[in-house]
């Protein structure tokens, strides 16, 4: 007896939107063990097409933990102490706490659509800086205040959307890191602050339920980082974050696009 194609892909796993979250969830890990960043980034903006964004957060956030805890042990040695605990901690706490009190007056569309304006940004921004890198330009250095207001916006899109990785590195422009100090302090405030975030999920309800989904995801998270770690000694890093960037730039206009339509409909 054959079986209507149409009649199978509805019925199925296929059509449900957490099997392609972990697709998301796995290629976001896959690019953050090559590239050096973006898991929520990615799996967000790609699951955003899909789900409510208050409804991934307390699965993808907690996975985040798991590799960002080993990551910070690993290279707990070349955390920069004062930065972190001086600097970045005391704003980015503070936006991320006010983050998380804006989300409630903000609806699931709202959200939707500032969230693809800052990954357009991101995305349009790293695209601009690598090709002016090329060209052999440097980055301005800037004032501390300037740096401290854009760590606490950095830390209010934290609260939002777990995703303040793009301010703060934009902020950090005017603070001088190496490299490897540079990522093992940026590696602790994500353990720091989605820790922070998995506890309010805890208070708030939202952190029990999503843990079935956690517990399934986690397997996902650890093939990604071994598959990445294959990549990462095969292809060109500088071409891949290129492709990367350019899927951030595409999800985000197609998620705008989506949500700007959502929002006119309602």
């Amino acid at each position: 007896m054959a079986i209507d194609p149409a009649v199978f892909f509805t019925s199925s796993w296929l059509a449900n939107p957490w099997t392609w979250l972990a697709l998301f969830v796995f290629t976001a890990y896959t690019i953050e063990t090559v590239t050096g960043f973006g898991s929520i980034v990615i799996a967000l903006s790609l699951g955003a097409l899909l789900l409510p964004i208050h409804e991934m957060l307390p699965v993808l956030v907690p996975l985040n933990i798991c590799m960002t805890g080993y990551l910070a042990l690993r290279h707990r040695n070349n955390i920069h102490w004062p930065t972190l605990l001086k600097l970045i901690l005391p704003m980015m706490g503070l936006g991320t706490l006010l983050g998380y009190g804006l989300r409630p007056w903000l609806g699931d569309a709202a959200l939707r659509v500032a969230f693809a304006v800052l990954i357009i940004w991101f995305a349009a921004r790293e695209l601009h800086f690598m090709l002016r890198a090329g060209a052999g330009a440097q980055q301005r250095q800037h004032s501390s205040w300037w740096t401290r207001c854009w760590m606490l916006l950095a830390g209010i899109s934290h609260g939002l959307f777990a995703s303040g990785g793009p301010l703060l590195v934009y902020s950090l422009s005017g603070v001088a890191l190496d490299k490897a100090r540079f990522r093992a302090t940026l590696i602790c405030v994500w353990l720091s602050l989605n820790s922070l975030l998995t506890l309010i999920f805890a208070i708030d309800g939202t952190l029990l339920p999503a843990l079935p989904r956690i517990a399934v995801f986690l397997p996902v998270v650890i093939s990604g980082v071994i598959i990445g770690e294959w990549l990462h000694h095969r292809i060109s890093e500088q071409r891949f974050r290129l492709a990367v960037f350019l899927l951030l730039l595409v999800t985000g206009g197609a998620l705008l696009i989506a949500s700007s339509a959502s929002i006119m409909q309602s």
